[in-house]
């Protein structure tokens, strides 16, 4: 079964660099090893349900990654981000920057000959300062779910990836005390994810990840292991 599936992913195994949503990538550390990051995330365009129109959202985290074994890391993520939701007919609600952060984990599921497979669950909740429309307030909140699966080979000394992910991004929003909440579009819950790590130092890394067809975003990242 697991030769049957590699088979097929490596078949979508890319050759050039490209940028994507935060899926951490493929390297993970060793048991009690710490990796500690700096990454900026930038969701462009993700329609929500319906007529709930589409939002976007720019992050900034402090990230960290601890071995719990070889094969399963612990990912957590804490800074800050805003939403800027444009409802459909109407003008764009900007929510400055607040509070943010995200939890996860990876599972490598298979590591041989230069070729990886991830499995990986991550969850981003990004609570913005409220703002007010005339006399009228209005709070939002943004939860990212996401289920990854990803692939990677290393060629030279990058590590270039491909996968799928499963997300769906829910835009809470309240106004005057009452609180909806809009789904992202269920018909484009499935994305690409493709990425690349870039090593500076036996130590130091950048990571760069994007995503297509669920959402339009990009993530980029240093990561540093102790």
């Amino acid at each position: 079964m697991r030769k049957a599936l590699l088979v097929l992913i490596l078949a979508f195994i890319f050759r050039t660099a490209a940028y994507a949503a935060p899926c951490y990538g493929t390297n993970l550390p060793e048991k009690k090893q710490f990796f500690a990051g700096l990454e900026n995330y930038s969701i462009f365009k993700r329609n929500l349900e319906e007529d709930k129109g589409r939002l976007r959202s720019l992050q900034n985290f402090l990230l960290i990654s601890y071995g719990i074994f070889n094969w399963l890391s612990i990912d957590l993520k804490g800074g800050a981000g805003n939403i800027k939701q444009h409802p459909a007919g109407s003008d764009e609600i900007d929510y400055r920057s607040g509070f943010a952060g995200g939890y996860g984990f990876r599972i490598k599921a298979y590591d041989k000959d230069k070729v990886k497979i991830i499995l990986g669950f991550q969850h981003i909740s990004v609570h913005p300062h409220s703002t007010h429309l005339g006399n009228t307030r209005h709070k939002a909140i943004l939860d990212d779910w996401q289920f990854s699966f990803l692939t990677s080979r290393d060629i030279f000394k990058l590590t270039s990836y491909l996968g799928l992910r499963w997300s769906r991004v829910d835009y809470i929003h309240t106004v005057e005390g009452k609180r909806k909440r809009a789904m992202s579009d269920l018909t484009k819950d499935i994305g690409l994810v493709y990425g690349l790590d870039i090593p500076i130092t036996k130590k130091t890394w950048i990571n760069l990840e994007g995503e297509a067809f669920d959402s339009y975003a990009l993530a980029c990242s240093i990561n540093y292991k102790f």
